[in-house]
């Protein structure tokens, strides 16, 4: 251990040390103090207020302004995206404004688009009422046509005595009787126009059949083409259907069987030249109402455009003011009600960049009183914290993802800059591949700046966050690929000729008889030769399996070292004795017996079939080794390190339970 004595302290690959501190803000310009310390984003407040509500809070009004604020703005986005407006990525330049302005625009805007909405919603009705009132024109003018042509057809039948009595009497009586009478007699046939939709039309039909007891007559006719419904504003097929009925109780059962069938009933004339001149003002109405809705939707696009010019820019202002309302409501009012009191973390190198902030705060508040900032002792744990910039900041995240370090803990992202691009890497391996993720790559770091500042999709802002990341998996990629000779999965005579050579120059049994070598080995990854031969895919496999083996066995040893470093930082000889020890000694008795069996093997060239090395260590250690024998005294080393195995099982896990329960009963 004297050796890791000697190491330099890990003072950069460790979380910042932290200090408790208290800060004592006048009211006047807490809002102001709370706003710069955000920005500068170095202090954690530590919530004072954890049994109180969120109702029972100081600035709960305030609150509530900003999440009004950011549901009207949700409003605006959703209305932009429905009607396909698109918004400038990079927002308009206006003057700052006030949350008191910006709460009073947010509210002219929603009320201005809300009754734009009204006014569409109601035209758009209408029209669709319309065009549904020229389709029943349409087609329930066919079918009247062609009853009346029906009827006097019946009549010149009747006339000549030819007429049939037992074909259908009663609906060729209900026909005469609507042609010569009409609907203006009180005892003539009468009809219903409408539209309904075309799934519900069977069942239309059979109830007014059974509520008029059969005296009706129902005569349909196809839309033809999706109708857009005026309730719903949905395209559905819909069905014009003229109903032949007599009597006002029969009218009544209709119309309310009609409106409990959701069926549209439009007044058609029965004469042809009243419904051309209706179907003539209801064209006309069309058309003046599309020009209508156009100036609207034009009118409407306007305003949602004028409005997306700021949303993003709005959205942040809204979220940076919730946000400092929300820290605000961690702090609690003194005595006097006079000023804020407040308690957090900070960064110890973050002292005096807060003090300045603080000061600043004072200044521009106009506040004649200064914002007092000291530490205080606490026995409470400190949070962690590690400083990052842009190159570092998506490794930390990653590393986050999976779990935060503790305080004053290793911190594995500084590692994960290497190892995590290499392991994807190793997988990738492919140097074509590896080219277009490096140009990918350059693109999002060129244009940083100008991305920075725009508003960016979900997928594009990830890429982007993790631009420095997929740079090093694109350098690592070609790297491995030139290792690997792999070119979009073609192999290349990049570093020179093939070491080996056909047997004859028509080369028909290179997959048969296999190749010769004449020359020396290839200098730099794999030999292009090996790719189609009959051996190809059992020496890939091997050589990738083995070195992902090695790599394996390498990270875990670094992890455990990392772990006798915590150990040594904070003290605690109990982990180092009963955990970093035995398993140093369990990891490597096994795995690191195995990769050292690896190395051994490609440096001598030899034979031996790891897998029976391994399987019959454990199920006979003291047996022969024959052809798999490495090395002399290899069966006496596996003896002894499946010895230091089995005894660094138990010391690993029954000694430091039992000591740890030990000091807990001598405190408690």
């Amino acid at each position: 251990m004297g050796v890791f004595d000697r190491l330099p302290p890990m003072d950069h690959l460790r979380s910042e040390k932290m200090c408790f501190v208290q800060l004592i803000i006048p009211a006047e310009s807490a809002r102001v103090a709370v706003t710069y310390l955000g920005e500068l984003g170095l202090l954690q407040f530590k919530d004072s207020n954890e049994d109180k509500s969120p109702f029972q809070r100081i600035f709960v009004n305030q609150v509530k302004r900003c999440a009004e604020m950011a549901r009207k703005l949700r409003f605006f986005s959703d209305q932009i995206n429905k009607a396909g407006v698109r918004s400038s990525v990079r927002p308009a330049l206006e003057p700052d404004i006030d949350l008191e302005e910006l709460e009073a625009r947010l509210g002219e805007h929603e009320h201005e688009l809300l009754e734009m909405n009204t006014n569409s919603d109601k035209l758009q009705q209408t029209y669709n009422e319309l065009l549904e009132f020229k389709l029943v024109l349409t087609k329930a003018g066919g079918i009247l046509a062609s009853s009346h042509n029906h009827a006097a057809s019946a009549e010149r039948e009747l006339d000549e005595n030819i007429y049939d009595r037992e074909v259908d009497e009663g609906n060729a009586y209900l026909l005469e009787q609507g042609v010569h009478q009409g609907s203006s007699g009180n005892s003539g046939v009468r009809f219903v126009s409408g539209i309904i939709l075309k799934s519900k039309a069977l069942a239309f039909e059979r109830m007014l059949f059974r509520a008029t007891r059969g005296n009706m007559l129902f005569n349909q006719a196809p839309a033809g083409e999706p109708v857009t419904d005026p309730i719903s504003g949905e395209e559905v097929e819909k069905t014009v259907f003229v109903v032949f009925f007599s009597g006002e109780q029969a009218k009544a059962k209709i119309l309310k069987i009609c409106d409990s069938f959701g069926a549209s009933c439009y007044p058609v004339p029965e004469e042809m030249i009243k419904q051309r001149q209706i179907f003539n003002e209801v064209s006309a109405r069309l058309s003046d109402l599309e020009v209508t809705l156009d100036a609207g939707i034009q009118h409407r696009n306007k305003a949602l455009e004028s409005v997306g010019s700021q949303l993003w820019r709005w959205t942040i202002m809204v979220k940076k003011e919730k946000a400092v309302y929300d820290t605000l409501n961690m702090l609690n009012f003194d005595v006097t009600k006079k000023c804020l009191v407040g308690e957090g973390w900070c960064p110890i190198f973050a002292k005096s960049q807060i003090k300045d902030c603080l000061q600043r705060a004072t200044l521009h508040s106009n506040s004649q009183v200064g914002i007092i900032f000291h530490e205080m002792d606490t026995l409470e744990s400190p949070p962690t914290y590690f400083r990052t910039d842009k190159f570092t900041n998506a490794f930390q995240e990653i590393v986050d993802a999976y779990g935060v370090a503790r305080y004053q803990e290793a911190n594995p992202a500084v590692y994960s800059v290497v190892t995590f691009p290499f392991l994807f890497a190793v997988m990738f391996g492919d140097w074509g591949h590896g080219i277009c993720l490096l140009l990918g790559a350059l693109v999002l770091i060129l244009r940083e700046k100008k991305l920075s500042s725009q508003k960016l999709g979900s997928f594009m802002e990830m890429a982007f966050g993790g631009r420095y990341v997929i740079l090093l998996m694109a350098i690592f990629s070609i790297y491995c690929g030139l290792i690997y000779n792999e070119f979009f999965s073609v192999p290349f005579h990049i570093f020179g000729k093939s070491a080996y050579e056909c047997r004859e120059k028509s080369c028909s049994d290179a997959h048969t008889a296999g190749l010769l070598k004449v020359r020396d080995p290839y200098p730099f990854g794999v030999d292009p030769s090996w790719r189609g031969s009959r051996s190809e895919l059992p020496f890939l496999n091997s050589l990738k399996m083995k070195m992902s083996i090695l790599m394996g066995v390498a990270q875990m040893n670094l992890g455990i070292v990392l772990s006798y470093f915590d150990a040594r930082f904070h003290g605690n000889a109990l982990d180092i004795r009963y955990q970093f020890i035995p398993q140093m000694i369990f990891l490597n008795s096994l795995f690191g017996y195995l990769a050292l069996l690896i190395l051994i093997k490609w440096c001598t060239g030899s034979q031996a079939d790891l897998y029976h090395v391994m399987i019959y260590m454990f199920l006979d250690p003291a047996g022969d080794l024959g052809e798999n024998q490495l090395f002399w005294g290899q069966k006496e080393l596996q003896i002894l390190l499946l010895l230091m195995a089995l005894v660094a099982v138990p010391w690993m896990l029954f000694p430091k339970p039992f000591i740890l329960k030990k000091l807990h009963k001598e405190v408690y």
